[in-house]
């Protein structure tokens, strides 16, 4: 008797979670458009702007791609600080493209995004890979 009603409960709360409403977006991070359309919202782009940034977000993506494309096909693995140190250059580039683009508000403004999306820690949102060193504070 306790086992059926044990069954039941069980069988109902499976029926409750699988009827749940999925989230409005996937979890993970956020795809290209998703991405341009909080940047066209929370940096106020004019529809000139939003395609230059468009543009530039594309050809930062684009690098990225290869970049891990070109790591898979070595057959090595790089390191944590490699990674890194490959994030910062892309992101001084995509900022040092963006510049003329942006007003000094919006550029400001980007800034604290991306550091947002980085975390406290600097390694993403979750922080560094397990097993890896946290990055060093210059503070």
């Amino acid at each position: 008797m306790k086992a059926r009603f044990f069954a039941l409960i069980l069988f109902c709360a499976t029926g409750i979670a699988l009827a749940q409403t999925p989230p409005d977006r996937p979890p993970g991070p956020p795809n290209a458009a998703h991405q341009l359309e909080r940047l066209t919202t929370l940096l106020e782009l004019t529809d000139t702007q939003k395609a230059q940034v468009k543009t530039i977000l594309d050809a930062q993506h684009a690098k990225m791609q290869a970049q891990f494309q070109t790591a898979q096909a070595s057959g090595t693995k790089p390191t944590f600080e490699q990674m890194r140190a490959a994030r910062q250059q892309l992101h001084a580039a995509t900022v040092q493209q963006l510049t003329p683009v942006l007003t000094p508000s919006q550029l400001k403004k980007f800034e604290v995004l991306m550091e947002e999306e980085r975390g406290p820690r600097g390694g993403g949102p979750h922080g560094p890979p397990s097993g890896a060193a946290p990055p060093t504070s210059s503070n």
